[in-house]
């Protein structure tokens, strides 16, 4: 299984009109946003294991939460709730590939962001099976 196949499942979450509909910035790990502003998602995929068979993978998705800092942790757990929505319990089938997630997800304790103060950032995160047709 290509790792490409792999990043193009899960960003195909982000690039539906649902996601696109919640109007939450939503960038991939290495990516050098000018002026992000005060609130966007940052996707970071770690593909960790093998799957059921040689065209499968399995692994973490892991997204950092970023809203203004000082008012305390509520948007984040907003947008923690939107992923949520969009992404546990789902098996997201592209092409020959089904990406499936597990039932639940987890939130870590948010801090302030060390590049820029003025950020609160919170990590999200869930695990996935990408599962390819033999």
């Amino acid at each position: 299984m290509s790792f490409a196949i792999l990043e193009e499942s899960v960003f195909s979450v982000f690039n539906s009109i649902p996601w696109k509909a919640e109007n939450i910035k939503t960038f991939p790990d290495n990516f050098i946003e000018l002026n992000p502003g005060n609130e966007f998602i940052r996707v970071s995929i770690i593909p960790s294991g093998n799957g059921l068979n040689l065209k499968s993978k399995s692994g973490l998705l892991l997204i950092d939460i970023f809203t203004s800092a000082g008012n305390g942790p509520r948007r984040s757990t907003e947008i923690a709730d939107k992923l949520d929505k969009h992404f546990i319990g789902k098996n997201i089938v592209t092409g020959n590939v089904s990406l499936q997630f597990p039932l639940s997800s987890s939130l870590g304790q948010g801090k302030q962001d060390s590049a820029n103060p003025g950020l609160y950032r919170v990590t999200y995160s869930t695990t996935f099976n990408l599962i390819g047709v033999t």
